[in-house]
Formats: C-alpha cells, structure tokens, sequence
C-alpha cells in the first residue's frame, strides 16, 4: 500500500466532515501498513477548539496502541497541520507526516512555519506534501463555496 491509498481514505473521512458542516479535514494514523485511526474535523459538534482531525486521531492511535508514543506511525491528513496539531504531532512521536494540501493561512508544516523540522525540538518528523492535493482542495473550496451561498440566502 501507498500513500496514495492511505490519502484517499483520509479524504473519505474529510467527507464525512462535510457532510456534518464541518470544514472538511479528514486524517488517519497508519502503523505497519495498517490503520490503527482515523478522524475527521468535529469542532462543531463537539464545540471544542480542540476537535481537529489530527488531534483526533492521535487520542485513538494511542489509545489503540496504549501509550503516547506513536514511534512507527505516519499521519495521513487532508489539509496541512496547523500549530495545535504540529505539536500534538510531536509530542506524541509521530514518525512521518503526509498531507494533501497546503493552508497558507494557519498550515505550519511548511506554508507559515517549518515546525516538525525544527533541530531546537527533541523530535522531528519527516514531512510528505501534495498526495491528492487537487482532490483535497477542491473538495475544501467546494465546502467554503457551500457555505457563502448558504449565508445569501439569510
């Protein structure tokens, strides 16, 4: 399996975040070719700051694996990691990122910061950008479109 397959079945959960009208981010946490789990933007309906796929998907991963580090893991999400997420990120260990697209506003993976590179860190993680970054875009620019219609229509 590639990182192709695993994007698109965090692009399947980013749908599910649509469907709730939830900005769609869909991420799974991946551990010797299998998904241990997976996630998708729920700051709505959880009404929590804290519901970011990333974040969600790393309180199952280790509670699937029984502890916090996450040594041997590759994080597959849909949009680039904002701060929060990148220090969960590597507080939790997490080896490999793998995201689709880039977010020029709040992405801190390589848009405004470089922070899983940093050697001031006691962890770095290798990074992966753009698999299904077209896909994840759109489907992104789809939501956002949605949205401002639905607005005009108040």
């Amino acid at each position: 399996m590639d990182d192709r397959y695993f994007m698109e079945l965090a692009l399947k959960e980013a749908k599910k975040a649509y469907k709730l009208g939830e900005v769609p981010i869909g991420a799974i946490i991946v551990r010797e070719n299998k998904v241990i789990a997976k996630a998708f933007n729920r700051r709505e309906v959880d009404k929590s700051a804290l519901s970011h796929a990333e974040v969600l998907a790393i309180k199952e991963a280790c509670k699937e694996l029984g502890g916090w580090r996450l040594i041997g893991c590759t994080l597959y999400v849909t949009l680039e990691p904002c701060l929060m997420c990148a220090g969960a990120i590597i507080n939790s260990r997490i080896e490999r990122v793998v995201y689709a697209a880039d977010d020029t506003k709040a992405g801190a993976i390589r848009s405004l910061y470089r922070v899983l590179e940093d050697p001031r860190l006691n962890h770095q993680v290798e990074v992966v950008e753009g698999i299904l970054k077209e896909e994840s875009s759109s489907l992104l620019k789809q939501f956002f479109a949605q949205l401002r219609a639905d607005k005009k229509d108040f």
